[in-house]
C-alpha cells in the first residue's frame, strides 16, 4: 500500500510540474523539449519504483534498470539486428516504396485511365492484412532482408500514391490558367507549380509511411528469416523468456522510429518552410 500512496503522490507532483511549466513556458524552445523529458523520466520512475514494490516478476514486466542492463550487455546483437532489419530491410524498402509510388503518381496525373483503374486497386491491396502478405512474400524472395524490404513497399507504396495524386490535384484552375498563359509545357507546369504545391501533401504520406516501413520490416521477420533481426530476435528471446532483450529490441525500434520520423519532418520543414503551417510552428 505504501508503495502505491508513493507512485499516486508521485504522479500528482509530477504532473503539476509539468503543467506548470507547459502554462509559464510552453512557447519557448527549451520547454518543448523539457517538458516531454521530465513526463517520461516520471514515466520510467513510476514504472522502476511499482516493479519493484509490487515484486513484479521479469518474465511479467521487467524493471527498467534490468532493461538497461540487457541493453547494455547486448549491444553487439542490437547493432546486428539493426542493421538487419532497420537499414536493409526498413530503409531500402521505404526507399524503393516511397520513390516508386512519385513516379506512379505523375503517370497516374497524365492518364485517367491509370487514375480510374490503379487507385482502387491501390485501396485493394493497402487494405490487405500484413500477415497474409508477409508469409508469401518470404517464400517469393528468400528469407534474407530483400523479402522485408519487399513487404515495405508494399506497405508504403499506397499511401504515400495516395497523397502524391492528391497533392498534384491542389493546385485550382486560376494557378494552371496562369501557367496555360505563359505557354509552359505540362513538365514546366509540373516540376514549377504543381509539385511544389504537392509536397506538404507528399510529405504528409512520407511520415506515414516511416512507421508503417519499421512494422512490416519486423513483422515480417517473424516468418522467416536469418539469424538476426529484430522481429526474428523478439520471437527467440520470447521463447525463451529473457523479456529484458525483448524490451531492448523494443526500446531500439522505438528511438530508430522516432529518429527516422523526425528526419522527415526536418527536411519537411526545410522544403516547405513557405508553407502556412510551417511559419505557424516557428
Amino acid at each position: 500500500m505504501s508503495w502505491l500512496i508513493f507512485a499516486i503522490v508521485f504522479w500528482l507532483a509530477a504532473w503539476a510540474l509539468n503543467s506548470w511549466l507547459a502554462k509559464a513556458h510552453g512557447a519557448e524552445r527549451w520547454a518543448r523539449f523539457l517538458i516531454p523529458a521530465l513526463f517520461g523520466l516520471t514515466i520510467l520512475i513510476l514504472w522502476e519504483g511499482l516493479v519493484l514494490g509490487l515484486n513484479i516478476s521479469p518474465v511479467i514486466l521487467p524493471a527498467p534498470s534490468q532493461i538497461a542492463a540487457s541493453f547494455a550487455a547486448s549491444t553487439d546483437i542490437l547493432r546486428e539486428d539493426f542493421v538487419q532489419t532497420i537499414l536493409k530491410g526498413a530503409l531500402s524498402g521505404y526507399l524503393i516504396g516511397c520513390g516508386a509510388a512519385v513516379v506512379v503518381a505523375v503517370l497516374i496525373d497524365r492518364s485517367p485511365f491509370l487514375q480510374r483503374g490503379l487507385l482502387p486497386i491501390g485501396n485493394f491491396v493497402a487494405a490487405l492484412p500484413i500477415v497474409g502478405i508477409a508469409p508469401i512474400l518470404v517464400m517469393w524472395f528468400g528469407f534474407d532482408w530483400q523479402s522485408k524490404a519487399a513487404v515495405v513497399v508494399v506497405m508504403v507504396f499506397f499511401p504515400v500514391l495516395v497523397n502524391m495524386v492528391a497533392g498534384l490535384a491542389a493546385t485550382d484552375a486560376l494557378q494552371r490558367d496562369l501557367m496555360a498563359t505563359y505557354s509552359a509545357s505540362y513538365w514546366q507546369g509540373l516540376f514549377k507549380m504543381r509539385l511544389p504545391a504537392a509536397m506538404p501533401f507528399l510529405f504528409n504520406g512520407l511520415k506515414i509511411a516511416t512507421t508503417l516501413a519499421l512494422i512490416g520490416a519486423i513483422v515480417a521477420e517473424f516468418f522467416g528469416s536469418p539469424t538476426m533481426g529484430m522481429g526474428f530476435r523478439i520471437s527467440t528471446a520470447v521463447g525463451q523468456l529473457d523479456l529484458p532483450l525483448v524490451w531492448s529490441e523494443i526500446t531500439v525500434a522505438a528511438l530508430a522510429g522516432s529518429g527516422f520520423y523526425g528526419l522527415v519532418a526536418l527536411i519537411e520543414k526545410l522544403v516547405t518552410f513557405w508553407h502556412p503551417s510551417q511559419r505557424a510552428r516557428t
